[in-house]
């Protein structure tokens, strides 16, 4: 880019430019801050950037074309001239039949993928009537206690037509198997399934704890699906190694990342010590990541995570074919930042926090609707967090070339930071004996919590301005309709569940239980059996307890 002698000189003119033009300004007039940091204070920002510091940058070597490793400019070589994002907004709405009713409206609305939440009891695995699950059923999501949920939930969604993904992790094979059983209901073939689970069980132990059991036995559970869908599902993503819950902790950027490969490298460990070749599975791994406030910091976070991604399965792992070293993400503005004052406001985020991902080389993206800091969205919100992405791939031109900002002395400079400040905080890991141990140290966990109170101290001392919250505030806002769950909807779906149980083959049901509970007593993969279950229609309950009282269930450890 530029010669020694090049760079000489424009560090003594930068140098000269300071000294005459920076140094008398600021000591008259001052600056906004004595310290300028990037969103979480992971990194310094400079006054300004110039070719010394990419000095060290090595086009081929560190950047590359897109579609050619190591990747940093993404993982096709058209981009999005080719084929846009998919756009998947998040949707799963109290009951089957209203979560199927807002389905369609989506899929009429344009949206280009579904993607399903799940209630609380389900993500936990309990069923409606289970006393755990009184007062949040459908809360959070739709509820699924049957094959017969499921199947309301697709009623006239052809599964060959559409990706589905469901964020489901402690219980996700079963929900997969039922949707692999709605799949072979609809005579779909099952190399047809497209799709993703976000099955990453380690961030639940580290950000959300809705997990059931150990981690020995998750990971089992885990690799019995990577080996399972590696030749019945191949286009179906068995994983979603999610920083998103990270972040939303409270992490930086680094942090995210950091923990997000770190899982990702103890998931690929498992596997391969369970015999399986890393190019048999590899491919069918995805990510998923935060779409966070500051524009620049989240590009370089995403143009780092596809590099090092690349090196560790290259440099670790071995790996031959390509498509096991190319990192695909998932993208979600950050819910963590919507707020309940003047919530007009979070129209604007989640748009700059769209146009950071796209930026970035997402695959797919979710826009939070901007009540969401008060309930489930309403249709409006929705559409509107739909709009936004369509008038981003329309309408703004940053689809129309790839990766636009790479070469940017910041953005270059940035990208290498993240990833410098991600490999140590690796390292440290590695140190503790890897991810799984880091976190039952609780060391991971302490590190989030960290980083989560300094950030909540500058905003309650001022230092980190918040619009509406901490500042230019109003004295009230305006009324909002929202969407809510009522007791009836409850009822309904727990009077539901009832019928299924009164109509079933209650012995057929008892059989697969219990070659379910054998099998989880040997080696065998699980999936089959998991399948058979659900076809009875076992509920997600009966067939989670069974593994509870096999595998027993996780108590987290004191601190260390």
């Amino acid at each position: 880019m530029f010669d020694s002698d090049d760079l000489e000189e424009i560090r003594a003119d930068r140098e000269e430019w300071h000294e005459e033009e920076v140094e008398p300004v600021v000591e008259r007039f001052g600056e906004r801050k004595e310290t300028f940091t990037t969103d979480t204070g992971g990194q310094d920002v400079d006054r300004l950037y110039t070719p010394d510091d990419v000095a060290d940058l090595d086009y081929r070597e560190d950047l590359g074309y897109p579609g050619e490793p190591p990747y940093t400019r993404g993982v096709y070589s058209t981009g999005y001239r080719g084929r846009l994002w998919t756009m998947r907004q998040y949707a799963g709405f109290s009951t089957p039949e209203d979560t199927n009713e807002r389905y369609h409206y989506l899929l009429d609305q344009g949206q280009t993928g579904l993607s399903m939440a799940f209630d609380l009891p389900t993500q936990m695995g309990y069923d409606s009537d289970a006393s755990m699950a009184a007062g949040e059923i459908g809360k959070a999501g739709v509820a699924i206690d049957s094959l017969s949920d499921m199947e309301t939930v697709f009623d006239g969604i052809p599964l060959d037509e559409v990706s589905t993904s469901m964020t489901i992790n402690a219980p996700a094979s079963v929900l997969l198997a039922m949707y692999i059983a709605v799949g072979d209901q609809q005579g779909v073939d099952r190399e047809e399934l497209r799709g993703t689970i976000q099955n990453d069980i380690l961030k639940e132990y580290i950000a959300r704890n809705t997990y059931i059991y150990p981690p020995e036995e998750s990971m089992r559970i885990i690799t019995d699906i990577f080996e399972f869908c590696a030749s019945e599902t191949p286009k179906f993503n068995t994983i979603s190694i999610s920083g998103y819950h990270i972040r939303e902790a409270g992490s930086t950027a680094a942090q995210e990342l950091a923990f997000t490969l770190g899982d990702g490298i103890e998931y690929v460990e498992t596997a391969i010590e369970a015999g399986l070749d890393v190019d048999e599975f590899a491919p069918q791994l995805s990510f998923f990541f935060n779409g966070h406030n500051n524009i620049f910091e989240e590009v370089a976070k995403f143009r780092a995570a596809r590099r090092m991604w690349h090196d560790i399965i290259d440099e670790r792992f071995d790996a031959e074919d390509p498509k096991s070293k190319q990192l695909k993400f998932h993208t979600q503005t950050a819910g963590s930042m919507l707020t309940a004052q003047q919530i007009e406001n979070n129209v604007v985020r989640v748009a700059y926090q769209a146009l950071a991902a796209v930026l970035g080389g997402t695959q797919s993206l979710h826009t939070n609707g901007k009540d969401e800091a008060l309930a489930l969205p309403t249709e409006q919100s929705v559409r509107t967090a739909l709009r936004t992405q369509q008038i981003l791939a329309h309408e703004s031109g940053a689809a129309d070339t790839i990766d636009p900002l790479a070469g940017s002395y910041y953005v270059e400079s940035l990208t290498d930071e993240v990833e410098e400040d991600a490999y140590e905080i690796l390292e440290e890991v590695d140190e503790r004996g890897g991810m799984r141990e880091a976190i039952e140290q609780q060391w991971v966990q302490r590190q989030i919590q960290d980083t989560a109170f300094d950030r909540q101290k500058e905003i309650e001392e001022k230092e980190r301005i918040i619009v509406g919250v901490n500042e230019f505030e109003v004295d009230e806002d305006p009324e909002m309709d929202v969407e809510g769950v009522t007791q009836e909807d409850q009822q309904r779906q727990i009077d539901s569940l009832e019928s299924v149980r009164d109509e079933r083959d209650d012995e057929a049901v008892e059989a697969k239980l219990e070659a379910l509970r054998e099998a989880t007593q040997g080696n065998e993969n699980l999936m089959p059996y998991i399948i058979e279950a659900v076809k009875v229609y076992a509920t997600v309950g009966e067939i989670c307890n069974v593994m509870r009282d096999e595998f027993g269930e996780y108590q987290p450890g004191s601190a260390v």
